[in-house]
């Protein structure tokens, strides 16, 4: 055997030190300490007689022999991790954890899932709601449900599938009751009533809205409620207090009801893109399957 195949270990820690540039987040991933890394790459650079890193002022850079390995572990390390799956691939039965943010998990995913428990009784799911962008391998995430403009291809790393399945609608939206009691006959009309503003709404603003819907003097209005999250918004509408803005998919089910309406017809001028995270070599790929092409099917229908 070549001896260089002995740093198989040291290879594991090069190839996430490579990935992330960072000795540091490499020991976070690999659960090692910084110095530990450091000394594998030593050992790694002094086997091979080549660099394999340079560091650039604070930031680490590959050196072409690094870019060169680097291709090289991640094509290996598939080829083996596709083979594990071969062998030992979980059966349907078991268990998935999906992350996504409070307001889809509370507004659209818990009140349908029981739907998929009776269709796959053997699918055991549980839900890691969070607002923030969780590493899926560090926490043990099986899926993630994201949602955004075109940002999320962006932030998601190059060893998980980042794969589009349809976009929302964003609309204001107020009580059924407050539709009724004023008329909201023109865009200009919504400032007769409060508004409920996202702390952090993005690119989904009432700013964005107002140029679109050619609202003029939006800016003198003084009837803002701040809040964190669209199931709150969502919530403080139910009741009658003024306007949210909101992606169609988390209030459907208050339209089909009729306690929630969109007297004033304008979309945002942006989409709500709809994105599924998840690791393409993950064992439990058959049963992740499963739950993708339902929620795909339920979420456009």
């Amino acid at each position: 055997m070549d001896k260089r195949l002995r740093h198989l270990n040291n290879l594991r820690s090069f190839e996430s030190a490579a990935r992330h540039q960072s000795y540091s987040k490499a020991a976070t991933e690999l659960c090692l300490s910084q110095s530990a890394v450091s000394q594998q790459m030593r050992q790694l650079e002094i086997s091979l007689d080549t660099k394999l890193f340079i560091r650039k002022n604070r930031a680490m850079a590959l050196t072409q022999s690094g870019i060169k390995l680097l291709h090289a572990t991640q094509h290996a390390f598939d080829l083996l991790l596709n083979s594990f799956n071969d062998i030992q691939c979980e059966d349907i039965e078991g268990d998935l954890t999906i992350t996504s943010t409070p307001s889809f998990s509370s507004l659209w995913l818990m009140p349908k899932l029981h739907q998929f428990s009776i269709k796959h009784p053997q699918i055991k799911i549980r839900i890691a709601s969070s607002n923030h962008f969780e590493d899926l391998k560090q926490s043990h995430i099986d899926l993630a449900i994201r949602f955004g403009t075109h940002r999320v291809e962006n932030e998601t790393s190059d060893d998980l599938t980042c794969e589009y399945f349809g976009e929302d609608n964003v609309y204001p939206v107020c009580s059924t009751q407050l539709a009724q009691e004023i008329d909201f006959d023109a865009p200009q009309d919504i400032l007769k009533s409060w508004l409920i503003n996202l702390e952090n709404a993005g690119a989904y603003n009432w700013e964005a809205w107002f140029k679109h819907a050619n609202i003029k003097n939006h800016q003198s209005h003084t009837q803002w409620t701040e809040v964190n999250s669209t199931d709150i918004a969502l919530s403080a509408v139910l009741s009658g207090h003024g306007f949210a803005l909101a992606a169609e998919s988390l209030f459907s089910q208050f339209l089909n009801a009729g306690t929630l309406a969109i007297p004033i017809k304008i979309k945002h001028p942006l989409t709500v893109k709809r994105y599924l995270v998840f690791d393409p070599n993950s064992a439990k790929k058959a049963r992740l399957n499963i739950f993708m092409s339902w929620l795909k099917e339920e979420m456009n229908k």
